[in-house]
């Protein structure tokens, strides 16, 4: 048993057989959270095609390129304090053109891309933005981004409270607390 297990919310978060009272809404455990596009994405959601273009910036769902700016596709791993869980985000990091090439190439290849600096594009709330490095563990896995230093860094190492989780899912317009009261 983990100390989460006496709060009330995580266990609802986390019971399959719970339904929200007020909405009928149903967890089974942690909502991964996904970004759509980089939040400098100024052409608004892809919606079900498979690439968005706006003259000559695209979007697809792993790839963007806006103006001058390159993005891939990211995975943050962050655990929760006192559970055996982590959340997953997917976010948009922003690369060096010659990076984000370079990659493209290295998927084309079916090699695993190099390691490289990048930026995260998505506002994550209170864990804000950070500057880090994205890397693949396999051509055929999404590259994971590493936080540099500040909140999004010693979220990923040290993991968060449930309350600072609820915090980010609400800062990220997912606001699971009014669901979770029972």
């Amino acid at each position: 048993m983990n100390l989460l297990d006496l709060d009330a919310r995580w266990r609802r978060l986390n019971d399959p057989d719970y339904v929200c009272p007020c909405c009928g809404r149903s967890f089974g455990g942690l909502v991964d959270l996904v970004f759509e596009h980089p939040d400098a994405w100024p052409h608004g959601p892809r919606g079900d095609a498979e690439v968005l273009e706006a003259g000559e910036d695209k979007l697809s769902s792993e790839l963007c390129r806006a103006g001058e700016a390159r993005y891939l596709r990211a995975v943050v791993t962050l655990p929760v304090r006192g559970a055996d869980d982590a959340a997953l985000l997917a976010i948009w990091v922003e690369v060096a053109p010659e990076d984000f090439y370079a990659t493209l190439d290295a998927l084309a290849e079916g090699r695993t891309p190099a390691l490289c600096p990048a930026q995260s594009a998505n506002d994550l709330g209170p864990l804000g933005r950070a500057a880090g490095t994205l890397e693949a563990a396999s051509a055929a896995e999404r590259p994971v981004f590493r936080a540099a230093d500040g909140a999004l860094a010693e979220a990923q190492a040290e993991g968060l409270t449930f309350d600072a989780l609820l915090d980010l899912y609400a800062a990220a317009g997912e606001d699971l607390r009014p669901h979770l009261k029972g």
